[in-house]
């Protein structure tokens, strides 16, 4: 069968919800029977996300191929169950250069190099490279049309259009209709609008899909029917959730999945079921079994408003354990910084904690004293890349004896640098080499038989399915040293700094159980988990475990954190 393309946009303004939407295509596409991926395309000129602010642009996504993508592919590795590579991100830099570099090497045999046809032809390079074995692909253009950023993504669409047929490619268009305060009503003139810029692009939208608080009425609909000039039927309601799992749910019940398919002359292979996923979905709404957890964080605050996208990922990974426990999950968002000026009352009421990563100075205190205070009133607790390294600092700072003790990080003055940087990461940060140049990907970790950790990993059944992921990793330092009969681990890693091995051994005397070590092919090991064998539950990684939580099979670490905090709150 020929690759087909269905392009989502979106109208009015951003952050309506493109990547849930796309994802929730995604899934719907695939549940009939196809063979689906999902590319993002992002318009910033930025090579890749990684240098880019969290509380400006939301979560850096890691791949397992050590990719630093925008948060959407996080929605769709979630949604499909699926490890999606770093060539499903297309960014305007990425384009520009791969054209430069071609020019520079004289691939273009002396043409002129321009806009129309150079830039969307190498888009639509990426996308065909993306795109390879599979039957269908979503591809999400970022931004909001309109913007000028979008051109030449835009002009990549009606290429390809013309290129692959009209019966190979589709667009949908997600719109934002607002609700007036003054006026009650919900008002479809900016989605007219957005019809309208993207039609003078020679674009027309296969299905509107229709962001709104409400759902969208009949009599809307007709509106938007006329000026898009598309029949009702592939006028879709969006409405506000209070769970992202609904979405899709919700677009089937006005068939999106088979109109879809019809737009592209295909028919469904199999009947979805979506039995399993709509009763994951009503235990994160309904369940009047709630714990409360308490996520310590330092990316909250942007001028006078808070947001929540620096952590999309561990939020969803505490709600798909949660829903696999039975259980549902509300997490109360606190600030580092206000612990360190009004202390740790704000936990006292809080079931369990989290400490998720992050970079820099601010709010490291706060973190350290809500690490203390879950150490020592046993409540369970799971830190995350930063959080391990915290965890550590507080347990040499109370248990060792090692006043001062810290990150080079955050003190490069420490008496007892207990994390410091490892002599790789010192001679990239001379030569100033920032983007791309962290530990980065799925790193093999060889568990302690004997742990926590290691007992988690084996019940869910994620020891054999990495195990059987190890054969399709290439590099060998990503590997390590391993020998067939260890049980070897995958998780995601962002970061710099590293235990420092000239503390591993006393902290072990102490106390601290490393459950997971990589070991590098060259160089001293890198301890991957921690644990604590007298607390109900003191679990943390290097790793960001979060990045391969799916809706459907949960991160260990965190199914094993919230049974804790849910046998701790039944007891």
């Amino acid at each position: 069968m020929q690759p087909k393309f269905i392009f989502v946009v979106g109208g009015v303004l951003s952050g309506v919800g493109k990547g849930i939407a796309t994802a929730s295509i995604a899934k719907i596409v695939k549940s009939y029977g196809y063979k689906v991926t999902a590319i993002k395309i992002d318009p910033y000129i930025n090579y890749d996300a990684g240098t880019l602010r969290p509380t400006e642009h939301g979560e850096v996504w890691v791949t397992d191929d050590g990719g630093e993508i925008d948060q959407d592919l996080g929605s769709y590795e979630r949604f499909l169950s699926v490890d999606i590579p770093k060539i499903n991100n297309i960014t305007t830099g990425q384009v520009y250069k791969e054209v430069i570099d071609r020019e520079r090497a004289g691939k273009y045999l002396g043409s002129t190099v321009q806009f129309i046809p150079h830039i969307p032809e190498e888009i639509i390079r990426r996308i065909g490279e993306a795109s390879k074995g599979f039957e269908i692909s979503l591809v999400e253009i970022g931004g909001t049309i309109g913007d000028y950023e979008n051109i030449p993504y835009l002009f990549a669409v009606k290429s390809l259009s013309r290129i692959r047929g009209r019966d190979n490619v589709a667009v949908v268009m997600l719109a934002y209709l607002p609700m007036p305060s003054h006026i009650g009503e919900m008002k479809t003139k900016p989605t007219q609008q957005a019809i309208k810029q993207l039609s003078e692009h020679t674009i027309f939208p296969d299905i509107i899909l229709c962001r709104a608080r409400e759902p969208l009425d009949s009599v809307r609909k007709k509106k938007i029917e006329i000026y898009a000039n598309i029949q009702t039927e592939y006028v879709i309601s969006a409405p506000d959730v209070d769970c992202v799992y609904e979405v899709p749910i919700n677009f089937e019940r006005e068939g999106l999945g088979k109109k879809l398919l019809k737009r592209l002359n295909l028919s469904p292979r199999k009947e979805p079921d979506w039995t399993k996923w709509t009763s994951l979905v009503e235990v994160i709404t309904d369940s009047s079994r709630r714990v409360k957890i308490g996520m310590v964080c330092k990316y909250l605050d942007t001028g006078e408003f808070t947001v929540k996208d620096s952590y999309i990922s561990v939020r969803e990974a505490l709600q798909h354990a949660g829903s696999r426990e039975g259980v549902g999950v509300d997490i109360k968002w606190i600030d580092a910084k206000d612990i360190e000026e009004n202390g740790t009352g704000i936990l006292d009421e809080i079931d369990g904690i989290v400490v998720p990563g992050g970079f820099g100075t601010s709010g490291i205190e706060g973190k350290i004293e809500a690490i203390h205070y879950s150490r020592k009133n046993k409540i369970p607790f799971i830190g995350l890349c930063l959080g391990m390294q915290l965890a550590l600092v507080e347990f040499a700072r109370n248990e060792m004896g090692m006043e001062g003790a810290n990150s080079s990080e955050s003190d490069p003055k420490t008496p007892y640098p207990v994390i410091d940087l490892l002599t790789e990461q010192e001679e990239l940060l001379k030569e100033s080499r920032y983007g791309s140049s962290m530990r980065l990907g799925a790193y093999a970790a060889r568990l302690n038989r004997g742990s926590r950790v290691y007992q988690l990993y084996e019940e869910t059944g994620r020891l054999a399915k990495d195990r059987k992921k190890l054969e399709n990793i290439k590099e060998d330092f990503r590997i390590g040293i391993i020998d067939e009969k260890d049980p070897v681990i995958l998780e995601r890693h962002r970061h710099r700094y590293e235990v420092n091995p000239y503390y591993i051994s006393d902290f072990e005397k102490a106390g601290i159980l490393f459950s997971g070590v990589h070991q590098p092919v060259q160089g001293e090991p890198l301890m991957e988990f921690l644990e604590l064998s007298d607390h109900p539950f003191f679990v943390a990684t290097q790793a960001h475990p979060e990045f391969k939580s799916r809706f459907e099979d949960p991160s260990p670490p965190f199914v094993g954190f919230i049974k804790s905090v849910v046998l701790r709150k039944t007891q």
